[in-house]
C-alpha cells in the first residue's frame, strides 16, 4: 500500500524544485533602485512547474507500481 503522504509530498518536492530551476529564467529588465526584476511572470513559471513537476511526479509514481522503487 502507498501512502498517501509520501505522493502528496513527493508531489511538493518536485514542485518547488522545478519552481526554483525556473525562477532566475527571463527575467528581462531590473528595478535599478530595488534590483528587482520588473515583470517576473510568477504566475507563468508556477504554472510551467506545476506541469513538469505532475510529469515527474507520473514517472515516479510508476516506478512505484512497476516496483523499480520499494516503499
Amino acid at each position: 500500500m502507498i501512502h498517501g503522504a509520501i505522493l502528496v509530498s513527493a508531489f511538493l518536492i518536485l514542485w518547488f524544485l522545478a519552481l526554483f530551476c525556473l525562477l532566475p529564467i527571463g527575467l528581462g529588465a531590473v528595478d535599478p533602485r530595488t534590483g528587482a526584476p520588473l515583470k517576473a511572470h510568477l504566475l507563468l513559471k508556477a504554472g510551467i512547474a506545476t506541469a513538469a513537476a505532475a510529469v515527474l511526479w507520473w514517472i515516479f509514481y510508476a516506478l512505484i507500481l512497476t516496483g523499480v522503487v520499494d516503499l
